[in-house]
């Protein structure tokens, strides 16, 4: 028996984590909810205190799209049964978990460095007064056309939910408030505010500043960054509007809860904002959290919301992001740039003594002192796709007078480096197997190195061959946050244009079309906090979605109408489907990338904003082969002046399996080969049709799901309704269905891997660390501290989910192993102690996360010592309580607890 208390030895840290999530899912915060009234918020106030429930108010809502609080119960312990008491009220309409959402996760390529950027030697591709827009993002989104004509969102205000502004950032205004770039908005949170530590507190005030994180300041140059007080040229695609700046992160790197999100987006709805944009999320698939609830209600009162899609493209298909799946909620996709911009230093080399030769690299977020030394080289294989990805040879020199070169690739950053340090290494270039150059992610290596950079790939061969052949490699590190940058803009010639591959895939679970359609998002250039390096090049759908607020503006600005339905369906049906590209364009398909990625494909700003045709949706979905809605109804409106005909077509992207072969129903993940030729029919009544001037009229079409293909992988096929008009407009309306049932998929899959390192089904793990999804040995005790102590930080067990698909309502049954007490009871057919607190629980994705058992009930009280095992029920999708095959069971290892008193 393995014995798990206060002083015991944790297991292995290489833990087994979930292989589809990398963006971590929103967190429950212990004891906090948020309640919405029914009636006005003074009534419903007297009932609430007439409850006599013990709790402290986090912030009250008084506002007509949510009237409401949200608490913390000072019984933690019974929240769960006390939050069922306060359900019950006949004042209260909805009561919801606060969950945490995670601070936004981009790659960051490369910063500019601390000193100002200013001087006669940086590259400046477009100073102001330069009056045709040819900035590479403007280009590919048609961004140029509007801005050549004038047209840069003057008047339009964009709230950014975010992590506050650097506004007096040159590019960016310099000051705060009325006449100002940065013109309102608010702190929500203060410097040191941590959701999950009780020690910190909220300091809001009026000052939005981000001097600390850089993502809001990154994501507001892309909207309006001034052209002309830059040295880079950095151009906002609407450099005329108004930004409002919503901190909503400290500089401590915690997680936004729903309640602050909440509270920013009516902030910026009743400070008459025309957008709100937020690159904020993680995986979730349904639309029923109480942000959700309020972005819909924002939308439904006539404020675009667009949400980045996510960063999660890996994870496969089926993996939408909150609040991005909000109903009516608009989800941005990611397209890479045509540019592989970097910001690059600069250093010098020599090859056996020979003259000094220049090269540039991508630093660490690090400074160092400028260091020569000689260059030793892990293998002489450039072409090695796991350089440095096990331990070195054990007659490996004390590589601490080196600096050591590596190839990118197979493993991680941080474990090559691990392996580079365990011989002595300090310094450490890698060399990268794509064009471009990056900033490596280190996580915990780190500590263990002084300097760590990436130089080009044809940089590294070149220097690979020189040591291959005897020669003598002298380098020089400068140091990267005292020397000027450069800026590399060649062309990006390995995915320009096409979906990245980070960009998560939707649809919803219940096969609603998630993203809409895409911006460019890979590769950008944009302010940065001046503190941080004042300019970044980053990659994410949090750099798509800021593009697309300011093409919203634009369209605002043209059209004279913000309504978001209207502005959706225009700019769906005006976007341009992009190919399929699974990682480099030599291996695209034949056909468009699939709608579940892109959307409508890439925007294209001048087409929607003098579009005359507006279609009635913005995409249709067939659902799934037993919710079949094989034909769908849609409006051709025509605001022009004459008569047009529409021939319509269909133009098939392709379709996806969502699992692989095997057996156990694991979802594929992406990039790979699950894309299949075979692709649905439409028939259109009629084919053809004409639309007078200023009239509507309807089409019907009707799906014929391809056929042929595995139910039980359940594809997802995808394609556009394609209408040319008599005019020369084109335009395309995507669509997408699934064949076979949902509901028939499994949600809970059998184990995969090492029995102690499973990546789907249920089991224990221990609580210690979030990341940390290992199961722990049969009848292992867990020695936690007695009900009620206060004791904190101790070992508890952890029940880990890994599922196949999301559930939307799971129970997790404590079930004793051994006699049943007199107190067991039946609980969806299962004789159980009770439910874990905290459960049963809504809206769960397929990521995999870990719930901590302290011993407690849902229903109040705790456990007996003894030993015990966890029987999870998870609903399926479309599924009906009332019928037991529509529920999944698995049961967890068994395990026993003990107090410790």
């Amino acid at each position: 028996m393995v014995r798990l208390g206060l002083s015991t030895a944790l297991l292995a840290a290489s833990a087994a984590q979930g292989v589809f999530a990398t963006t971590a899912a929103p967190e429950t915060i212990p004891g906090a909810y948020i309640i919405e009234y029914e009636d006005d918020i003074a009534t419903a106030r007297v009932a609430f205190a007439a409850l006599g429930i013990d709790a402290s108010v986090r912030t009250e809502f008084n506002s007509k799209v949510f009237k409401g609080v949200s608490v913390d119960f000072t019984d933690v312990k019974n929240a769960e049964e006390t939050a069922t008491k306060v359900a019950a009220n006949r004042r209260v309409k909805n009561i919801w978990p606060i969950r945490s959402h995670p601070i936004p996760r981009d790659i960051i390529h490369s910063t500019g460095t601390k000193a100002a950027e200013a001087g006669a030697a940086l590259l400046k591709r477009q100073a102001g007064g330069n009056t045709t827009d040819t900035y590479s993002t403007h280009l590919q989104t048609q961004v140029n056309r509007l801005r050549d004509a004038g047209i840069k969102g003057k008047g339009i205000k964009v709230a950014v939910v975010d992590t506050g502004i650097d506004y007096m950032h040159p590019a960016l205004g310099g000051c705060f408030g009325p006449g100002c770039l940065v013109g309102y908005g608010y702190d929500l949170v203060g410097d040191d505010y941590t959701e999950l530590d009780e020690t910190t507190t909220k300091k809001p005030d009026n000052d939005p500043i981000d001097h600390c994180n850089g993502h809001g300041t990154h994501v507001a140059g892309i909207i309006a960054a001034q052209s002309g007080k830059n040295p880079w040229g950095i151009i906002g695609a609407a450099e005329e509007v108004t930004l409002g700046a919503y901190r909503v992160f400290s500089c401590r790197g915690g997680g936004a809860p729903d309640d602050v999100l909440i509270d920013a987006y009516i902030k910026a709805w009743e400070d008459g904002s025309d957008i709100i944009t937020a690159s904020i999320g993680g995986p979730q698939g349904w639309a029923d959290g109480a942000w959700d609830a309020v972005v819909t209600r924002i939308v439904a009162e006539g404020v675009p919301c667009l949400l980045s899609a996510g960063n999660d493209g890996a994870s496969g298909i089926f993996f939408a992001s909150t609040a991005a799946g909000s109903r009516g909620a608009t989800a941005i996709g990611s397209v890479d740039n045509s540019l592989a911009l970097a910001l690059i230093n600069q250093g010098n080399y020599s090859i056996d003594g020979a003259k000094d030769e220049s090269y540039v690299f991508t630093p660490v977020q690090q400074t160092w002192a400028p260091v020569t030394l000689p260059l030793w080289s892990v293998g002489f294989n450039s072409s090695d796709v796991a350089n440095g990805c096990e331990a070195y040879p054990a007659d490996t020199p004390n590589l601490a007078g080196y600096i050591v070169l590596i190839r990118r690739g197979t493993c991680t950053f941080e474990a090559k480096v691990a392996f580079a340090a365990a011989k002595g290494a300090k310094y450490v270039l890698f060399y990268n197997n794509v064009e471009g150059t990056m900033s490596p992610g280190l996580g915990a290596s780190e500590s263990l190195v002084t300097a760590v950079g990436m130089v080009l790939a044809t940089q590294g061969v070149t220097w690979v061959k020189a040591l291959a052949a005897g020669s003598k490699v002298s380098v020089t590190l400068t140091n990267p946050q005292s020397d000027s940058k450069q800026l590399l803009s060649p062309p990006n010639t390995a995915t320009p244009g096409t979906m990245s591959q980070y960009s998560s895939w939707g649809p919803t679970y219940e096969v609603e079309l998630k993203p809409q359609f895409s911006a460019p998002g890979g590769l950008i250039l944009s302010t940065y906090p001046r503190a941080l390096g004042s300019y970044a090049v980053l990659s994410g759908t949090s750099m798509s979605c800021p593009i697309a607020a300011g093409i919203y503006a634009l369209l605002i600005q043209v059209r004279g109408t913000k309504d978001p339905k209207t502005l959706e369906n225009i700019v769906s049906s005006t976007s341009k489907a992009v190919i399929w590209n699974p990682g480099s364009l030599n291996q695209s398909g034949p056909y468009f990338a699939p709608v579940p990625q892109q959307g409508g494909g890439l925007m294209q700003a001048w087409d929607a904003a003098y579009a005359k045709t507006i279609l009635g949706v913005s995409s249709i979905s067939f659902n799934d082969t037993e919710h079949f809605a094989g034909t769908k109804n849609f409006s051709i409106q025509n605001t022009g002046s004459q008569s047009l005909t529409y021939k319509l077509a269909n133009v098939p992207a392709g379709t996806v399996y969502t699992f692989g072969t095997e057996g156990n129903k694991r979802p594929l993940t992406l990039p790979n080969t699950a894309q299949v030729g075979t692709f649905a029919s439409l028939s259109f009544l009629p084919a053809e049709i004409t639309v007078p001037a200023g009239e509507r009229r309807f089409v019907s079409v009707t799906a014929t799901p391809p056929s042929g293909l595995d139910v039980e992988r359940i594809p997802v096929y995808s394609g556009y309704i394609t209408l040319n008009a008599t005019d020369g407009t084109a335009l395309s309306l995507p669509y997408l269905g699934v064949v076979g049932s949902l509901r028939s998929v499994p949600i809970i899959g059998k184990y995969v891997g090492p029995d102690t390192q499973p990546t789907a089904g249920v089991w224990i793990a221990v609580s210690n660390d979030r990341t940390n999804y290992q199961k722990v040995p049969a009848n292992s005790t867990f020695i936690i501290p007695e009900p009620g102590s206060g004791i904190k930080n101790s070992i508890y067990p952890k029940l880990t989910l890994s599922f196949n698909m999301g559930s939307n309502l799971v129970h997790a049954l404590v079930v004793p192993v051994g006699p049943l007490s007199s107190n067991a009871t039946e609980i969806l057919g299962v004789p159980a102690l009770g439910e874990m607190a905290g459960f049963p629980k809504k809206a769960i994705s397929r990521d995999t996360d870990g719930h901590a058992w302290k011993g407690e009930l849902s229903t109040g009280g705790y456990a007996p010592a003894g030993a015990y095992k966890i029987v999870v029920k998870a609903l399926r999708i479309f599924g009906d309580v009332t019928k037991p095959g529509d529920w999944d069971t698995a049961e967890t290892q068994p395990f026993q607890i003990a107090y410790e008193f």
